[in-house]
């Protein structure tokens, strides 16, 4: 799914960590801003977006993607975009149904031997008291 630029904020800021004196005065890392009210998605689609549960996502419904995993501006602005157009297709794609199964008898079978047995031992606990047949 291609997002146009228009529709993302790209700003640019000091990487963190170590790096010395070429870090301290390079924008490095990429931060990105997806407002998802304002997108060009349907309404089906901006809802499933809005709906994640996801620290990515303000209240407000802007996602934020920030990358400073390479040295260059230009790759950590690629990445930054795949990273958004994977996160939109992870979201929106079909999830799978699950298919209600049975314990097979066998399962069943053990776990009631094993309830009986316990009860058993259990039962072996009590104290033993006087019959009354005298």
């Amino acid at each position: 799914m291609k997002i146009p630029e228009s529709e993302y904020l790209i700003t640019t800021m000091r990487s963190s960590g170590p790096g010395g004196q070429h870090a301290n005065k390079v924008e490095t890392a990429v931060q990105l801003r997806f407002d998802i009210q304002a997108s060009s998605f349907n309404s089906e689609i901006r809802e499933i977006l809005l709906a994640l549960n996801d620290r990515r996502i303000t209240k407000d419904g802007i996602i934020i993607l920030k990358s400073d995993r390479y040295r260059s501006q230009l790759k950590n602005k690629e990445d930054v975009i795949e990273r958004l157009n994977l996160f939109i297709e992870e979201a929106t794609k079909e999830k799978k149904k699950r298919k209600a199964t049975k314990p097979s008898k066998g399962s069943v079978k053990e776990r009631l031997d094993q309830k009986t047995k316990r009860g058993k031992t259990k039962e072996l606990r009590k104290k033993i008291t006087p019959s009354d047949d005298n």
